[in-house]
């Protein structure tokens, strides 16, 4: 044998070997070596998709009980958003660092870290209902215990002008604060969410990461799609959750339900909101074993060692992939670290895809923010429905159809194995078909509720402007009636009074919980044709035509949602294929920090402009403005589903740009990729056939092993 063909017959059996096995073996764990118990990726997965379901309870929660802690605290709107915003300021104090260091170190047992901490601050916030006074709401203590007649309207001269509450002298006021510990006690639940936003942290940008580090590119998108929708299951259950407590009192537990005057359909009803803290709170607690049993690294599956030349980040990205994991044994290097840390950054902003599809999900998620905090809200105000019932629809009704729409948009990127561009397309096709769904919702209003001197006159025959907004009129000139108080009343003509007084009514009665006043001067004015003068303690239902309107935003509620949600996990894929993969994390968390970061503002605006269409405020006992008794419907409206469209118009603008130069991108690399591709077919089609003319034991036909390997 001649010194030719031996070199032929070596280059062909180096070929033939296959490429980086020994490496292979001795940087991860063979897939038939045995691993340990907690050692494989079903289990993270699980142990992932379980502490998902833990925050997104708790986050669900947070917003169904909105409503309550405004009512239970006395705040506003608008300082409501900025409890709710606490959340996202924890996580900008440190999700930068935890998703940039955390990659390096051992990722699971820092997301068991944060599951504590967010156990813990869900429970701080529940603390204020043991050390605040029990709840006190608006209602007449003779009213309570009294089964007599009393008289609501107590005559005055009618040179005496009405005293209001505000003009009451300061000393009576100082005294009805002393003793107020209730006044400050919402920074409780300012300080547990801020707790709650530390802990969450490191979940999502280090979570996904190692879920896609360690699964097959076929696996990836389905398994991130499936934490995806156990993270939509959790808000369902705390909707449901929140339902309940809403129906339970305040104080349950600390005082006898029979003497309590109200219901849950009074609109100063406050459920018993600190409970579903304590059951979300021990939760994230059981969240955070099993990460404690995960190895720092999973085995890496054949098909991401030997296909960088046809994964789809390969195809996209520019740069040649870098073999980015440690070697084992290898410890990190904070001062390296942290030398890489700025230019990570620039390759990151240097980025054009990944900075406008940051930017789109930033405007998106302030959208999101805005409009689910105040849902709730919206549903009660809108449509006359109670608190409970307005948790009950968004956990049951609206969630599921958000779930669905995440995992139908795994489903579809598994099995139609959709490419960067197509991914892109999906994502904003469905923002652009949701909003134009959202769109019909300005239709499916109610009109405002007839409540005399603030939305229609006392005759009842027609509405008011702002300028001639008055409490006070003849029919109840001569009562000493509180302009402050809120204490509403039906009339028989199915008119709302601000409390029995100024409704002008002689006496009352007593029947169970139920409280009927008779002899209504005002009611009498209003209802002359029938005579009847009577009214109920309560609001007065919505029109006949408000419960039709209702369905009818729930179905298109639900559809919307479902669009919307279906460019969820596309937009994700996006996201972690368009980087370079040893930036994959450190890009997740700045994508997290800004979504929060950005979001902050957003309950807070929203609650400032909905706070502008409050048309009657309450008052503190110490004569400081507390939370709003009564909205304008149609103004809410407007403001509410305005601000979430034109917020939605900008995200659908930056994702019509980034489509455009995502395809402008995609066309080059992909016929750069093509042509490099078939130069590589070419040299390999080049070796087979020269060693099958050099040595007939290496042709296919006689390859040693091939039954074996086959």
């Amino acid at each position: 044998m001649d010194t030719s063909s031996k070199e032929n017959i070596q280059f062909c059996k180096n070929s033939v070997q296959p490429v980086g096995k020994s490496s292979f073996k001795a940087e991860y764990p063979s897939l038939e070596e045995k691993q340990p118990c907690c050692g494989n990726l079903k289990v993270f997965l699980g142990a992932l998709s379980f502490v998902y379901f833990a925050k997104a309870l708790a986050e669900g929660y947070l917003k169904s009980t909105i409503t309550q802690i405004e009512r239970r605290f006395d705040i506003p709107s608008s300082l409501v958003g900025v409890i709710d915003g606490s959340f996202e300021i924890g996580n900008l104090l440190i999700i930068t660092f935890v998703s940039y260091f955390g990659a390096k170190l051992h990722r699971p047992k820092i997301i068991g870290a944060g599951c504590l901490v967010m156990g813990v601050g869900t429970l701080f916030i529940a603390l204020p209902q043991f050390f605040m006074d029990r709840y006190r709401y608006e209602k007449d203590s003779s009213f309570s215990s009294s089964t007599l007649s009393i008289s609501p309207c107590i005559l005055q001269p009618r040179t005496q002008l009405p005293i209001s509450d505000v003009e009451r002298p300061q000393t009576k006021l100082s005294d009805e604060c002393e003793g107020d510990t209730s006044s400050s006690m919402w920074v409780y639940v300012f300080l547990g969410n801020l707790l709650r936003g530390l802990g969450e942290a490191p979940i999502q940008p280090l979570g996904l990461a190692y879920l896609d580090d360690f699964a097959s590119e076929d696996n990836a998108a389905f398994y991130i799609g499936c934490v995806q929708t156990v993270a939509i299951i959790g808000p369902i259950f705390g909707f449901l959750l929140g339902s309940l407590c809403a129906r339970l009192y305040v104080d349950i537990g600390f005082v006898k339900l029979d003497h309590i005057t109200i219901t849950p359909k009074d609109p100063q009803w406050v459920g018993a909101w600190w409970l579903g803290y304590v059951i979300a709170g021990i939760i994230s607690l059981l969240a955070a074993v099993p990460f404690w049993c995960l190895p720092k690294s999973l085995p890496r599956p054949q098909s991401r060692e030997d296909s960088n030349s046809s994964s789809e980040k390969s195809k996209f990205i520019i740069d040649d992939p870098i073999n980015y994991q440690m070697p084992n044994g290898e410890k990190a290097k904070l001062m390296e670290m942290a030398r890489d840390f700025l230019p990570s950054l620039k390759s990151l902003f240097g980025n054009p895809v990944y900075v406008l599809y940051l930017c789109a999900s930033t405007v998106q998620f302030n959208c999101l923010f805005g409009m689910v905090t105040y849902k709730p809200k919206y549903i009660e105000q809108q449509y006359g429905q109670s608190s409970s019932k307005a948790n009950f629809v968004i956990g049951l009704i609206n969630i599921p159809a958000v779930a669905l729409g995440i995992f139908s948009g795994g489903i579809m990127m598994k099995k139609f194995r959709i490419s960067v561009y197509g991914a892109a397309k999906l994502y904003l096709g469905s923002s652009i078909v949701g909003y134009l769904l959202f769109l019909s919702l300005f239709a499916m209003g109610c009109e405002n509720s007839k409540v005399a001197g603030l939305t229609v006159s006392y005759q009842g025959n027609k509405p008011v402007s702002s300028s001639e907004r008055a409490l006070f009129s003849d029919c109840n000139s001569r009562c000493k009636c509180s302009e402050t108080k809120w204490e509403p009343m039906c009339g028989a003509n199915g008119i709302t009074y601000a409390s029995a007084c100024l409704a002008g009514c002689q006496t009352s009665h007593r029947s169970g919980k139920n409280i009927i006043f008779y002899n209504c001067t005002c009611v009498g004015i209003a209802n002359s044709q029938s005579g009847n003068s009577s009214g109920m303690m309560g609001r007065c239902q919505k029109d006949n035509g408000c419960p039709k309107m209702f369905l009818y935003f729930l179905v298109i509620s639900v559809i919307t949602s479902y669009t919307l949600s279906l460019g969820g996990i596309p937009g994700y894929m996006l996201l972690l294929r368009c980087i370079k993969p040893q930036l994959k994390s450190f890009a997740l968390g700045i994508y997290t920090l800004s979504v929060r970061v950005l979001g902050i503002p957003a309950p807070v605006y929203f609650g400032v402009l909905i706070d502008t269409s409050c048309l009657k405020w309450g008052f503190k006992s110490c004569g400081s403005r507390g939370s709003c008794r009564l909205y304008d419907s149609n103004v809410f409206r407007h403001l509410y589903l305005g601000l979430t469209l034109t917020l939605g118009t900008v995200a659908i603008s930056l994702g019509t740009a980034l489509l455009c130069i995502l395809k402008k991108n995609y066309v080059s690399t992909h016929r750069s990729f093509i042509t490099k591709r078939e130069r590589t077919m070419r040299a390999t089609r080049f070796r087979k056939e020269t060693c099958a003319t050099s040595h007939p034991f290496l042709q296919p036909e006689y390859w040693p092993g091939k039954e074996t390997r086959l």
